[in-house]
C-alpha cells in the first residue's frame, strides 16, 4: 500500500508497531492515543501510542488492565503507560482485526498514568 493510499490511524485504534523497548524486528499491539487532527496531519509523520502487553500478572500502579471484552483482542492486555511513545507512521502495521477501539474515558486514564510514571503526582 502506497504512502497516499494509506489511512490515518485514529485515536483509540490499536496497531501494530515497534517501541525502542522492543527486541529489533518485534512489533506489538499499540494504542494509537494521539488526536486525531495530529495523526492525519500531512506534515507530521509520527503518532503517540502506548504499548500493551498480555504479562497481566506484573501490572504496576502506571498500567491500564484491559480485559480482552471490551477490546476484542484474544487475550486481557496491560497498557505500559511509562512506555508511551512516538511511533512512524509508515512503521505502523494495519490495525488488529476485530478489535475495539478504546473510549476517551480509557485514554484519559492512560494518560493519568503517564503522569504517575514521571513522578507528576498531586
Amino acid at each position: 500500500m502506497s504512502a497516499q493510499e494509506r489511512r490515518s490511524p485514529v485515536r483509540g485504534e490499536i496497531w501494530w508497531g515497534h517501541f525502542l523497548t522492543d527486541a529489533p524486528g518485534k512489533n506489538r499491539p499499540a494504542v494509537i492515543v494521539s488526536i486525531n487532527s495530529r495523526n492525519a496531519h500531512p506534515r507530521v509523520d509520527t503518532v503517540l501510542a502506548i504499548p500493551l502487553s498480555t504479562s497481566v500478572t506484573k501490572v504496576g500502579p502506571w498500567h491500564l488492565l484491559l480485559h480482552a471484552a471490551e477490546t476484542g483482542l484474544r487475550e486481557d492486555s496491560v497498557a505500559w503507560c511509562e512506555n508511551i511513545g512516538a511511533i512512524k507512521k509508515d512503521q505502523l502495521l494495519e490495525p488488529i482485526t476485530g478489535h475495539r477501539p478504546l473510549t476517551n474515558t480509557q485514554i484519559c486514564k492512560m494518560a493519568s498514568l503517564v503522569r504517575i510514571a514521571m513522578g507528576c503526582v498531586d
